[in-house]
């Protein structure tokens, strides 16, 4: 990969559309924007509006790091399917980057993730020094034992409260920067890139409809 390659990402897997634009090891330009709905509509234009801020184009990309969550479940299939498809077009490779990922960027020695999964419970993942040391588990609050390792994450005030736990402190990284550099280490080590997946970790709020379907006349 050359010292200058340009990776764009992006995360719209909580309520926000979040991207940034590294160039090597400088993050370039990067925007966020709370917004509870219309990720899908925001997104492509919020993406061009960061390369013209950069004077980049498009085909200027090298890869793209994209949050594949957990987290709100359209949010996720959006951000992924803008990916994939940004991926084939450009003919560049797309890294998907988990929220517990990007979150333990830059953390050293033992910590655990905790992740706001609402309904009174949290995603849970353990790391040392950044590498994962569990499997992402989704817990209830109420009743979770007290960590023997700080917490980080938007639920690490929750588990602090509940458990007398340790808080680490904030992210070192914006969440679409650190997608960025995830995806940049990955591609600088020549990581095989598959195609971005949801991370799903729970079943969907909407429940199927509860009437019959319709009888079909031949």
């Amino acid at each position: 990969m050359p010292s200058d390659a340009l990776v764009l990402g992006f995360d719209t897997s909580a309520a926000h559309c979040a991207a940034a634009l590294l160039r090597g090891e400088l993050c370039i330009a990067q925007r966020s924007e709370d917004m509870g709905r219309g990720q899908a509509e925001r997104l492509m234009p919020l993406i061009e509006e960061l390369l013209a801020e950069a004077g980049v184009s498009w085909r200027d990309l090298d890869a793209i790091g994209v949050g594949v969550g957990p987290g709100n479940f359209t949010g996720v299939r959006i951000s992924v399917a803008a990916a994939r498809g940004l991926a084939l077009s450009l003919g560049i490779p797309a890294h998907g980057v988990s929220r517990f990922d990007s979150e333990v960027l830059g953390t050293g020695g033992p910590v655990l993730v905790a992740l706001d999964a609402r309904q009174g419970k949290i995603y849970l993942q353990g790391f040392l020094d950044g590498a994962a040391t569990s499997a992402p588990a989704l817990e209830p609050l109420e009743g979770l034992a007290a960590p023997a390792t700080p917490v980080i994450g938007d639920a690490a005030a929750h588990v602090a409260e509940a458990t007398g736990a340790t808080v680490l402190g904030a992210a070192q990284y914006p969440i679409a920067e650190a997608i960025a550099r995830i995806a940049a280490a990955r591609l600088a080590s020549a990581a095989a890139a598959p195609r971005p997946a949801p991370l799903y970790m729970r079943a969907a709020d909407a429940a199927p409809p509860s009437d019959p379907p319709p009888v079909i006349l031949d």
